[in-house]
């Protein structure tokens, strides 16, 4: 991780190192892709390393200038969290349109052509930064395999649901998902938070 490499690294006791993590962006990457609110009413995770006071309060102080909300976390359960909301939709992502890429030509062209709103989302994130992404994975692999087998279990269950036309199950699978989504919203944490689409439209 981030910080085991700063502690192996750096030996000066002197330097501060607070990590702190903005979650805003969207998938574009480069300073271009900026836009003014884009950290406004979002949340930065922090992730102190000591009790320096002084040096939280910089760092508070810093992100909430912009806008941001601040939460604390350790970092473990940072990256625990980031790997369910974050890493695996993520992976999920990059699978699917893989997928699709490897269905015979004619199948391929038409799902591509036709994308509805769910995998056109899925292309968005896709279309993210290869590299940055490859070393998420790298750095983060044991929180990363640890969620990923918790949903592997939970789409298998799915699977069998399916194929067992067990309608019960799914319903109340997808009633509890819907709520979900709806307290995203309440928080006020729904969409990408980027007043240019609306120009688009």
């Amino acid at each position: 991780s981030v910080i085991r490499d700063f502690k192996e690294t750096v030996k000066n006791s002197f330097i501060q190192f607070l990590p702190s993590h903005p979650i805003a962006g969207t998938e574009k990457s480069g300073a271009e892709f900026g836009f003014s609110q884009l950290f406004v009413n979002r949340f930065c995770i922090i992730t102190p390393i000591n009790t320096n006071n002084d040096t939280i309060n910089i760092i508070k102080q810093f992100w909430t200038a912009i806008g941001m909300q601040i939460e604390t976390m350790d970092a473990e359960h940072h990256d625990r969290v980031l790997a369910m909301t974050s890493h695996i939709p993520q992976l999920i992502a990059y699978s699917i349109v893989s997928t699709a890429i490897e269905l015979e030509t004619h199948l391929k062209d038409e799902v591509i052509k036709y994308s509805a709103a769910g995998f056109r989302d899925f292309t968005r994130l896709a279309g993210s930064d290869p590299i940055m992404w490859r070393d998420v994975y790298s750095l983060n692999k044991d929180a990363v395999l640890e969620m990923l087998n918790k949903f592997t279990k939970d789409l298998s269950t799915l699977q069998k649901a399916i194929r067992n036309n067990d309608l019960t199950f799914l319903e109340e699978t997808f009633r509890t998902t819907r709520k979900v989504r709806k307290t995203i919203e309440e928080l006020g944490q729904a969409g990408s938070f980027d007043p240019r689409e609306n120009k688009k439209k």
